[in-house]
């Protein structure tokens, strides 16, 4: 009986830049998590009301409806709050910031400043210290 965990975990990229996108989605994919990625805003809303996700990686400067509104609309309206939200932006002013998480994000990571793979290492600890908030 193999007891090593199998990851699971459903992640949701909101990000315009098709490059990172990409890159973000290839590494998370290689690390066992199932993947969607939408370009825009406007798509980004429909699969946060109809897909399920564990992870939301929400770029804030979006085409069609930025990621503060998304993440205004997901506050407003908790059953849309299917898991944790990490903004991902290149945003980097206490003023974006402090709105971001009155918005309602649980997490901010700041595109320049980290690697595809610290994105997969980011999601990872949130994910262990969510698990463990239940246990």
């Amino acid at each position: 009986m193999d007891e090593k965990k199998v990851l699971k975990n459903n992640i949701l990229i909101v990000e315009d830049e098709h490059d990172i996108r990409e890159i973000y989605a290839e590494v998370l994919n290689m690390a066992g998590y199932v993947v969607d990625q939408v370009a825009d805003g406007e798509k980004g809303m429909q699969k946060i009301r109809d897909d399920n996700w564990d992870i939301l990686l929400l770029d804030i400067m979006l085409p069609g409806k930025d990621g503060i509104k998304i993440l205004k609309e997901i506050k407003d309206h908790p059953e849309l709050k299917k898991g944790i939200v990490i903004a991902l932006t290149n945003l980097n002013s206490e003023n974006i910031i402090q709105e971001v998480f009155g918005s309602g994000a649980d997490g901010y990571l700041i595109k320049s400043e980290i690697t595809p793979d610290k994105v997969v290492e980011e999601v990872a600890r949130i994910l262990a210290n969510q698990e463990a908030g239940r246990n």
